[in-house]
């Protein structure tokens, strides 16, 4: 096996395990405990951010944060509509297209999902070496970076 494949299994081996560990693979609850999806908490927790500075978030843009097809952000929207945490409207300007808000009961899941989240990265980051911590976000940064290239490329 050369050098490159050797580094691509152990990445992969390490992701797969962190990934499993961290809880991703549990569809019914967030890693953090909270009785959701994770696709639901990402978007409760990104329709929070985007109304916290005033922005408008269409349906579309979702799809595009999450990075979600439009059907699964649809089926998405449709369910937390169907639970009172979503509304969605038409968009001022095309009829087609969704305009999102969080309800009060959305807002409030999103704050407790983001405050249970909050308090499980501070206990990582409290697990993790002081001297490690600044290069562990650098490399996130730089796979995170990766990744987009490699999306963007297909």
């Amino acid at each position: 096996m050369t050098p490159k494949a050797t580094t691509a299994r152990e990445l992969q081996t390490s992701i797969h395990a962190f990934i499993r560990c961290f809880g991703l693979l549990v569809t019914k609850q967030t890693p953090c405990g909270q009785p959701v999806s994770p696709s639901v908490a990402h978007a409760l927790i990104a329709l929070l951010d985007r109304e916290a500075v005033g922005a408008a978030t269409y349906q579309h843009e979702l799809a595009e944060l999450l990075g979600l097809d439009r059907s699964s952000i649809t089926r998405l929207c449709s369910r937390l509509e169907a639970d009172g945490r979503l509304k969605q409207e038409a968009a001022p300007d095309d009829a087609r297209t969704r305009l999102l808000r969080l309800t009060v009961s959305g807002q409030r899941m999103a704050s407790n999902i983001q405050a249970a989240s909050l308090e499980r990265f501070t206990r990582i980051v409290d697990a993790v070496p002081a001297a490690k911590r600044q290069p562990l976000l650098d490399a996130l940064k730089v796979l995170t970076a990766a990744v987009q290239t490699l999306e963007e490329e297909a």
